[in-house]
């Protein structure tokens, strides 16, 4: 599996940004999927996951009513939508499989949000 993630940048708090993820080289709408972060210092954590039909999500409460994650199986991309975005957001996230598989994390986007 590889995984491409896109989208990050400096934003304020209270901004918004849209990150995409574009997976390849395995059946992609067979796989529930995961979005991550991990900030300096930090553990990574998971902020939202996915079913492969999109009919199940979740998020930890940290990033609920904030952050939207969506998935378009026809194009092998996973979408996070984060809004009302807070300094503590600021991190490095990555898009895998759920569970995620260890082996195969790609070079994530880094967000910043700062003013």
């Amino acid at each position: 599996a590889h995984f491409v993630e896109s989208g990050g940048g400096l934003v304020q708090p209270g901004g918004s940004l849209r990150l995409s993820c574009t997976a390849s080289s395995f059946t992609f709408s067979w796989y529930d999927m995961s979005w991550h972060r991990q900030a300096p210092g930090k553990e990574r954590e998971l902020v939202a996951t996915i079913g492969s039909s999109s009919a199940a999500v979740s998020y930890p409460d940290s990033v609920k009513g904030r952050f939207t994650i969506s998935r378009d199986n026809a194009k092998n991309m996973v979408y996070l939508q984060m809004n009302s975005l807070k300094p503590e957001d600021t991190a490095v996230y990555y898009c895998n499989m759920n569970p995620p598989n260890l082996a195969y994390w790609g070079q994530g986007t880094q967000v910043t949000v700062s003013s």
